[in-house]
């Protein structure tokens, strides 16, 4: 083979070379640009059929319906809390002015416990004792109650002891005498009984 020849033997070889290269990377393109087509195509039908209307709607409406219910049951509890409190606040509304009131009663107890001869002493007595029936009177229509204390078991939630004495013919722990009356607004203590306690 002449020199000619075998170059243009060369040439037509770098030729095909080149073509089949080009083939290939054509080939790979069109791979590669029908893979995400492919993509796209899957995908859609996969969103199709997650996305049902009548399910979405379905859900909602179940959200909804447990929404409105816990915010009803709030709203009840809350009715219900308001009216316990509106009920204790009437009930121990005038435990304050009460309890300001208490000293008064016992300058009162001790004023009646005075004894004199006299006509206008008792006469006197006779008027503060009225007052003081009237007091009480109203106090205990208003709730305000006199704790039990002489002869009972002592009750550290009613009572405060402050002496102690024995006495043999009483029980341990029952009060042998009060020192200062205690009271109750209803079932609150509004001030313990001051006794003093069998040993």
């Amino acid at each position: 083979m002449s020199e000619e020849n075998k170059q243009d033997v060369m040439k037509d070889e770098s030729i095909i070379e080149t073509e089949t290269t080009e083939t290939e990377s054509n080939e790979t393109d069109v791979e590669s640009t029908e893979t995400p087509d492919e993509t796209v195509v899957s995908e859609a039908p996969v969103e199709d059929e997650s996305t049902d209307p009548v399910a979405e709607l379905e859900a909602k409406l179940e959200q909804s319906e447990e929404k409105y219910l816990r915010l009803y049951a709030e709203f009840e509890n809350y009715k219900k809390r308001t009216r316990q409190e509106l009920d204790t606040e009437r009930t121990y509304r005038a435990q304050s002015v009460l309890r300001d009131i208490l000293p008064a009663i016992d300058n009162i107890e001790r004023a009646l416990a005075q004894q004199g001869e006299s006509d206008e002493f008792k006469s006197f007595h006779k008027g503060v004792e009225m007052v003081y029936e009237s007091l009480l009177h109203s106090l205990k229509e208003n709730g305000l109650e006199v704790i039990e204390a002489l002869d009972q078991p002592f009750d550290p939630n009613l009572h405060q002891a402050v002496m102690q004495e024995s006495d043999e013919r009483k029980d341990s722990g029952i009060v042998l005498e009060e020192l200062q009356k205690g009271y109750k607004l209803k079932e609150r203590v509004l001030r313990p009984s001051m006794v003093k306690v069998n040993e």
